[in-house]
């Protein structure tokens, strides 16, 4: 493994942010609005910045704003923290686009979702990936999302990459299934890269030896969920724990719809977006804005916009 993959195994780890993607009333992205969501992650302890994953909507956006908001995000962050936007897609050419357009800006590394909606074998999974990795020299994070691609990538398919491809350097598991993640630490190595996607697993995650978490939640709580990870790394289990159990109401409120809408409404109350997705998604319910509100105000967090 080359002097790069090592030092990146050492530098990304920890709270890494998912940072939603911003838009104006009319439906444009809001760049302003992002670079001040990542400027406010940092101030409050987020270890390193994702972009256009699950919470970003990438499939809202075109390719090309795709890139912007990677350009956007880059400049932001300006090499304060590591920075591994998602680059994947339901479409290979556009993965291959994208993935390469990150290389060029120089970002540490970046993540690659199993296409959603094609189910493609694991045979074609392999291939996919391969493909991708070998096309650059960056460190690939793989995302396996089975809830959202309805598509699960089986542990030895993912270990073969591993194998195959010196630079996947890790995965983002948003896997309920905690017998698998173990399993993924397992066959594809001790030093790999896990990191939980779901959020009540991002603490069990450091128990068996994760790298951190790409949670949601960090971007309406981004302190406390650094916190955790913190006191892990510092050895204070208990601290781990409870703030482990202090988020889960707030992780629970924040899933009972599909994200990002429940994030981007908490985000909206607290004055930090405007609340708007594009279409097809939506807002949730004013019954779970209610919810949320009341989260929110249990959790201390000032929410003085109404919807």
């Amino acid at each position: 493994m080359s002097k790069n993959y090592d030092e990146i195994k050492q530098k990304l780890r920890g709270s890494i942010c998912p940072v939603i993607t911003p838009f104006k009333a009319n439906g444009e992205v809001d760049f302003e609005k992002q670079a001040e969501l990542i400027n406010w992650q940092l101030e409050n302890g987020t270890h390193a910045i994702s972009v256009t994953g699950t919470s970003g909507e990438p499939s809202s956006l075109t390719t090309e704003e795709r890139v912007q908001v990677m350009e956007n995000a880059m400049k932001a962050i300006d090499g304060r923290v590591p920075f591994a936007p998602g680059t994947g897609s339901v479409n290979h050419d556009e993965t291959m686009y994208l993935t390469k357009k990150a290389e060029e800006m120089g970002v540490d590394a970046a993540m690659v979702i199993v296409p959603y909606y094609n189910k493609p074998n694991q045979e074609a999974l392999y291939n996919h990936f391969k493909t991708v990795a070998d096309s650059v020299d960056i460190p690939i994070i793989i995302y396996n999302i089975p809830g959202r691609t309805a598509q699960n990538m089986e542990v030895s398919t993912m270990a073969r990459l591993v194998k195959d491809c010196p630079n996947i350097v890790g995965a983002k598991e948003s896997n309920k299934d905690f017998e698998h993640v173990n399993r993924v630490m397992l066959n594809c190595g001790r030093d790999f890269l896990l990191y939980s996607g779901i959020e009540l697993l991002c603490y069990p995650m450091l128990a068996i030896g994760g790298a951190g978490s790409i949670s949601a939640t960090a971007n309406v709580e981004p302190k406390r969920v650094a916190e955790m990870h913190d006191a892990w790394e510092a050895g204070d289990v208990k601290k781990a724990q409870d703030l482990h159990y202090e988020l889960m109401n707030l992780n629970d409120v924040l899933f009972k719809d599909t994200n990002p809408a429940p994030v981007k409404a908490a985000l909206g109350m607290m004055g930090k977006i405007e609340p708007v997705l594009r279409m097809p998604m939506g807002l949730p319910s004013k019954e779970l804005q209610a919810e949320i509100r009341e989260t929110l105000k249990e959790y201390d967090i000032d929410a003085p916009n109404q919807m």
